[in-house]
């Protein structure tokens, strides 16, 4: 096989005429660290110094992959050593100094790179002693940071050479005499459920939490510099205590952390209705992800509000599934239907939690993806079928899998899409009626396509139609089917990068509107012929939530960076509702918020309010009117939340990925009811109808009744 960089220059030299190539070209060279190729597009005119959309240069993307002949020689090219990222803030030195890379770090240093301050605490934070020791040698550290380092070093040899660097304590912060810093002690944390604790130390204050130690300097009353960051730190004070703390890093915006106060952990309170003998007055249907129009909601259902799954009674099951899907359970009259993608592999790599790497699985193996019919009432397999066999075309993140997208239904037909391997309709007895392949659905990180996580955006069914949206590297689009042949209607091609989302229609008061979640814009759309109607910015990077409506506005989240927001946007808006800048208001929008906007699960909209719940449990109640925060509350756990909320008879019910089950009630306080578990992990969204609560876990399907 030719080696991957001269068959990127190849293809360069042998480019048709009159095709120029472009930054893209460049970007891609340099994250595979084809140093020929870098050089040949240079060449050709290609700007060194070129930026994506997020600000990353050919530069930020060698330094990031590690490649350090790449990194040197575009360094000689007059690369900008200090580009930086929107998205994260990183720059060629921040990362290159986080892995190890002391090469680079020299390299960098040399032309110039800003920043060894931050690197050195970093570092020490680390206990990289050799990477401290590049960077004592190579960086002009200030003797500020040597001191500020100091509080912050835990291992002996690195202590060592901070001392040997002429590092000295730096003693009690004079800078603001008469501000009594012990007001700013204590936890805060943000709408996201991130923490910060404020802790006083050897005079000085600093904060602590998953992005390291900062020591503080004070420049004003309330106000202070993290020393050797770019960050800047600002106490808001009521009464005697500080109620809120901004931090802002310089380039990026603010982040607002609310002061936690010392509270006792809620305690479950069950009801006695599960124990009653109230019957379901109709059977309701739940015929896609998150139900009728994805709102979440079953009113009427009286699904159970405790339950122990060592203690089944006769009315509830648990059926093995074999394989790995993510996929929720759709219910339709008397039968549950679910998918799967089983691997040759019987353990196929599965890690659930909360950690942020973009691990790609290597399960690149034959695969079976099939589809489940499952009775109601006793969770007997009624049917089974295999929609496709053989190795997946594209990988998937080792927390995700191949059968992530749910069903949908009409109560006639059943619609299953497994992206890549293509979209499946069949009648409710299991009989195929057609198929279509719809391309590969490349879904994976914004900034390397070689890390590929899975789609797992849903089909969902409207008036005879099926929507499916794919946001992927390149072509993304938004289509519709005839449901009866499965005849393209229309499609509309969409300038968006991966997103994973699915979509909502919404019969508003003036018009119906298709509404699609996207990194670059929020749109609405006609439903009936692909039209786009009107578009919303700025937004996450990454955009998982799907959109949800009620009451003449459509709910909009995202929780990835560079802001989280919530956009609560009034139905029937028309052409580019973007807000500009740090503006929070239109005519076009009831309220929005830049921060606090979950990053996977979706939200639900609950007579009146509107309910969160970001990826680490922390639930946020907002009036759904004006967006006033009702309150923030912690469901605690040790797993993460990755399931949306749902909603039934006055409670609200949130999964954890460990399985564990928190029922709140709905309203203005913030009330835990009871507390179950399933004794498996749970990705997928559950299902509610006829008395019943339906979870897939990780092995099982269970239908839980009153």
């Amino acid at each position: 096989m030719p080696h991957l960089g001269t068959s990127l220059l190849t293809l360069l030299l042998t480019l048709a005429p009159g095709a120029q190539p472009g930054p893209e070209d460049l970007w891609d060279a340099a994250r595979k660290g084809d140093a020929k190729a870098v050089a040949a597009l240079l060449d050709q005119g290609v700007d060194v110094n070129a930026k994506t959309r997020y600000g990353a240069t050919a530069l930020w993307f060698a330094a990031y992959k590690g490649h350090l002949n790449v990194v040197q020689m575009l360094l000689n090219r007059k690369a900008d050593a200090n580009v930086m990222d929107t998205v994260w803030g990183d720059t060629p030195l921040s990362m290159a100094a986080r892995e190890g890379k002391s090469q680079m770090v020299t390299a960098l240093l040399a032309a110039g790179a800003r920043g060894a301050d931050t690197a050195l605490l970093d570092a020490v934070q680390q206990g990289d002693a050799e990477m401290v020791q590049v960077l004592l040698q190579k960086g002009q550290i200030r003797p500020q940071v040597l001191g500020a380092a100091l509080l912050t070093v835990s291992k002996p040899a690195v202590r060592e050479r901070l001392t040997q660097a002429g590092s000295r304590p730096l003693g009690k912060d004079e800078a603001a005499a008469g501000d009594d810093w012990t007001a700013y002690i204590g936890d805060y944390e943000s709408p996201n459920g991130l923490r910060i604790k404020v802790q006083l130390q050897e005079g000085r204050l600093r904060t602590v939490s998953g992005s390291g130690t900062y020591v503080l300097h004070a420049v004003g009353r309330g106000t202070f510099e993290a020393i050797g960051r770019d960050t800047d730190v600002i106490f808001e004070r009521e009464g005697l205590h500080a109620a809120r703390m901004l931090v802002k890093r310089h380039g990026m915006e603010a982040t607002a952390f609310g002061r936690v106060e010392a509270r006792k952990e809620a305690t479950p309170v069950p009801r006695q209705v599960d124990n009653s003998s109230i019957a379901v007055a109709a059977p309701g249907q739940w015929p896609s992800f998150r139900g009728a129009f994805a709102s979440g909601v079953a009113d009427g259902q009286l699904p159970p509000a405790t339950w122990d799954v060592n203690k089944f009674g006769s009315r509830s099951w648990k059926t093995s599934i074999p394989g790995l899907g993510h996929s929720s359970p759709i219910v339709w009259d008397d039968r549950v239907f679910v998918t799967t993608a089983v691997s040759d592999d019987p353990n196929p790599e599965f890690k659930p939690g909360l950690y942020g790497a973009g691990t790609t699985a290597k399960d690149i193996i034959k695969h079976s993806w099939r589809v489940y019919c499952l009775d109601k009432a006793a969770g007997k397999i009624v049917w089974e079928r295999t929609a496709w066999e053989g190795v997946p075309r594209l990988k998937r993140h080792i927390k995700s899998s191949h059968a992530n997208p749910t069903p949908a239904t009409d109560g006639k037909h059943l619609v299953v899409s497994f992206a890549s391997e293509g979209l499946y309709c069949y009648d409710l007895d299991g009989k195929l009626l057609w198929q279509r392949a719809l391309g590969l659905f490349d879904a994976g990180a914004f900034n390397d396509p070689e890390l590929q996580w899975g789609a797992a955006s849903s089909p969902i069914v409207y008036k005879g139609l099926v929507v499916i949206q794919c946001d992927r590297h390149k072509d993304s689009f938004l289509a519709a089917f005839d449901i009866d042949t499965g005849k393209p209607v229309w499609s509309t091609p969409r300038d968006e990068p991966p997103s994973w989302g699915t979509p909502t229609v919404y019969e508003g008061p003036h018009r119906t509107e298709l509404i699609a979640n996207g990194t670059n814009y929020i749109r609405g759309y006609d439903p009936f012929t692909g039209k786009e109607l009107w578009r919303l910015g700025p937004n996450a990077q990454i955009t998982v939530p799907t959109p949800v409506a009620g009451d003449g506005l459509i709910y909009v989240t995202s929780g990835y960076r560079p802001i989280q927001p919530i956009y609560a946007i009034w139905a029937g808006a028309n052409g580019d509702l973007s807000l500009k800048g740090t503006d929070e208001s239109s005519d076009s929008l009831a309220w929005s918020k830049r921060r606090g906007g979950p990053y996977m699960p979706t939200p639900v909209l609950y007579r009146g309010h509107l309910y969160t719940c970001s990826n680490n449990g922390m639930v946020a109640c907002y009036d759904a009117r004006t967006g006033k925060q009702v309150y923030q509350e912690r469901l605690g756990g040790t797993g993460g939340y990755s399931a949306s909320p749902v909603a039934a008879d006055g409670r609200l019910y949130f999964t954890s990925e460990e399985g564990k089950i928190s029922v709140v009630k709905a309203g203005p306080a913030f009330e835990l009811l009871a507390v179950n578990h399933l004794d498996d992990p749970c990705m997928a969204t559950p299902a509610i109808a006829d008395g019943r609560i339906f979870f897939r876990t990780q092995h099982s399907v269970l239908g839980i009744a009153r």
